[in-house]
């Protein structure tokens, strides 16, 4: 028996042949128990007579090595062998036979082999003595050789074999039989006795037995016999598709693996011949894989390109294994390979950049926005923990701000933020893997704090109740329409809840003055007339446009007047009813510098009544706002209710013309008199010119 042995790494082929050595387990053993002769008595002295061959299935020394012979008087026992080598043994007439003596002779025949212990068969050879035949059958041929295809049908006819016998009558009578043959061989080849053709009885194949021996043996009626061989040859069909069978193989491979990894070893065969036994082994070409020719009948299953488990996470590879018989035969496996996943994918987050709005005075704890990254590698390598990068925002840890989900990526504010302090900030969010080395990646988030209405509007001037002694001096001869003052406030939110509106809730005389709504200019809404009081206390209410709105209150005071003299006391009005022993003191103080400043608007007339057609400036004074009623942070900014820190308003007179233009400039609001807009009076009409200006000066207050 031949055997092929595989070894894997190293790839080694080596071939077996196992020899079965017989032992002598078999007794030779005749076909018949009983062999009938009949002999002629005329059969001449030394006449041979063949006797059944026996038969032992074991070989060499083990099979049939002689035979013997009961003695007897007219018979002794030879032994020969035929060409094949194999012994048997014939009868020799030593004394002629004597029907009328004895008509018939009983003899035991023992075949012995050589084993060790010995063993035997015997057979009865009942001899009946007949009259004279002396002619055996004959065959035409010695040998017959005959081709059959394996895959014949049962009952075709083999070959046919003949023997002739020289005798008349019955005793020229020829049968055929089986020789000394198996009978194995027996059940797949049938003879007829009477015409000597052999036919398939039994279904061959080439791949178990290609040449079958047969003994066949031609009897007439007196019992001579004689013998010829018949060999019959299988031919090969292609009848057997190739077999492909997997020897090894590494499930699942790494997705890292470089090209030309051996992942399997493949091994083909055909059971056929020649031509039909050579194969020729393919692969499916949708796979990254390919087979590469090794020793014999083997083949290397390696990759061909690099793998991708995010890609392609299973392979189902077809191996088609074709013969070239007529015609081929194929056969197919499928082999089912996993990729295994490597950390070779770092997160991946959704967007490109994140950005969350929280309104400020949030409550800490709060979500304000999540993220997500996304991880193409599986299990650990695919779960992804989220963090903050360390960072400052305005020099504080960003942590005292943040804080992120580690699992869910959503981000909470872990403190309320205010819009006044900043407006917006950027973090960096850091998604990890779980990988071995893990690998990340960042992402930015904006944060975008928005305004809420929280800060009520303040007042920049008037100056508030108790910082200021200023009264607002407005002309006697002052027109509707006329600029005699303006509140300006601001708020230190954003949007429309910086957006400011004025308005008058209370006043001496409702009728006299108006505020513009969004500029906050204080305006005369007729002439003025000399039945008005003289003193006018203005409250006016500043409310943002905020939901809810918030709002502030100031009061103005206005004196009605054209020169000092005619003012009582310069005080702020807002202490009239404060301390009545203080106003006392105030007053004398006042009454004795206006005694002063009235004889000096005395020569000061006199003066003018000389250029009584000559108008002449008169400045009475100025009104300064200081830098210190700005907020040390406060942003300017125009539309949005809120004025700039600088805002002037500049009167001018003008001489040597009949008419005195009282002149103002622009302002940023489009309830401001136009800068090329004027108010126009007559000379005959006697008026004290007044400069107003308001300014954010460097340093101090100017007047």
């Amino acid at each position: 028996m031949k055997f092929e042995m595989v070894l894997n790494s190293p790839l080694e082929l080596h071939s077996i042949i196992l020899q079965i050595e017989d032992i002598n387990d078999n007794s030779p053993q005749f076909a018949k128990d009983i062999v009938k002769l009949e002999i002629r008595e005329s059969a001449d002295k030394g006449a041979r007579f063949s006797v059944n061959q026996a038969l032992d299935t074991d070989i060499g020394l083990n099979g049939v090595q002689s035979y013997t012979l009961q003695s007897n008087d007219h018979f002794m026992l030879a032994v020969n062998k035929n060409p094949d080598g194999e012994t048997f043994a014939e009868l020799i007439l030593e004394k002629e036979l004597d029907r009328e003596v004895q008509n018939e002779l009983t003899l035991l025949l023992t075949a012995l082999d050589g084993g060790k212990p010995q063993r035997s068969g015997t057979a009865t050879i009942r001899v009946t003595v007949l009259d004279a035949n002396d002619n055996k059958p004959l065959f035409s041929k010695n040998v017959y050789e005959v081709s059959i295809a394996e895959n014949s049908p049962i009952s075709y006819l083999v070959v046919i074999v003949s023997a002739t016998d020289a005798d008349d009558g019955a005793n020229g009578e020829v049968t055929y039989g089986f020789g000394p043959t198996s009978e194995q061989v027996k059940q797949l080849f049938s003879l007829n006795p009477r015409n000597g053709e052999i036919r398939l009885s039994g279904e061959i194949d080439f791949e178990k037995e290609s040449i079958y021996d047969l003994s066949i043996q031609a009897s007439d009626n007196s019992g001579l016999t004689s013998f010829a061989k018949v060999i019959i040859v299988i031919v090969d069909v292609n009848d057997n598709a190739p077999l492909i069978s997997l020897e090894s193989l590494t499930n699942p491979v790494p997705e890292n693996v470089p090209p030309e990894t051996e992942v399997g070893i493949i091994n083909v065969q055909d059971e056929d011949s020649d031509e039909n036994r050579k194969v020729r082994c393919t692969i499916q070409h949708d796979v990254p894989f390919k087979l590469n020719p090794s020793i014999k009948n083997y083949y290397s299953l390696v990759t061909s390109i690099e793998l991708d488990r995010e890609t392609i996470s299973e392979y189902n590879i077809t191996i088609t294994a074709t013969d070239e018989g007529s015609p081929p035969l194929s056969s197919s496996k499928t082999i089912h390979l996993s990729v295994s996943d490597v950390n070779d994918n770092p997160p991946v987050f959704e967007e490109q950049s994140y950005s969350a709005y929280v309104t400020e005075n949030n409550k800490p704890g709060s979500s304000m926005c999540s993220v997500t990254a996304r991880d193409a590698d599986w299990r650990q390598n695919g779960t992804v923990v989220y963090s903050l990068l360390l960072s400052e925002v305005n020099g504080v840890p960003v942590s005292s701000y943040l804080s992120i989900n580690g699992e869910t990526g959503v981000i909470h504010a872990v403190r309320a933020f205010d819009y006044e302090q900043f407006r917006s900030f950027k973090v960096q969010v850091v998604a990890r893997d779980n990988g071995s080395p893990p690998l990340n990646s960042n992402v930015t988030v904006s944060v975008f704090i928005t305004d809420e209405n929280d800060n009520s509007p303040q007042i920049l001037y008037p100056a508030p109740e108790g910082n200021s002694l200023m009264n607002e001096i407005v002309p006697k001869a002052a027109l509707a329409g006329s600029l005699v003052s303006k509140v300006i406030a601001v708020d230190a939110d954003s949007g429309q809840n910086a957006w400011l509106s004025y308005q008058i809730v209370k006043s001496t005389d409702p009728g006299l003055f108006t505020i513009g709504l969004h500029s906050g200019e204080i305006r005369a809404q007729r002439d003025i007339s000399e039945s008005d009081n003289m003193k006018q206390n203005l409250v006016i209410s500043v409310k943002d446009n905020g939901q809810p709105s918030l709002s502030t209150t100031c009061a103005v005071y206005l004196l009605i007047s054209d020169n000092l003299a005619e003012v009582p006391e310069l005080k702020d009005m807002s202490y009239e009813e404060g301390n009545n022993k203080l106003t006392y003191y105030l007053i004398i103080t006042l009454v004795s510098v206006s005694t002063f400043f009235l004889t000096f608007i005395i020569l000061i007339m006199a003066v003018r009544m000389c250029h009584r057609r000559k108008p002449r400036m008169l400045f009475d004074g100025a009104v300064a706002i200081p830098s210190g009623y700005f907020p040390p942070s406060y942003a300017e900014g125009d539309g949005t209710g809120t004025l700039r820190s600088s805002y002037n308003y500049d009167a001018y007179l003008t001489t040597g013309s009949r008419t005195s233009d009282f002149k103002f400039s622009r302002s940023y609001n489009d309830n401001t008199l136009q800068a090329d807009q004027s108010m126009h009076r007559s000379p005959d009409e006697y008026v004290g010119e007044r400069l107003i200006t308001l300014s954010r000066p460097e340093k101090g207050y100017e007047y």
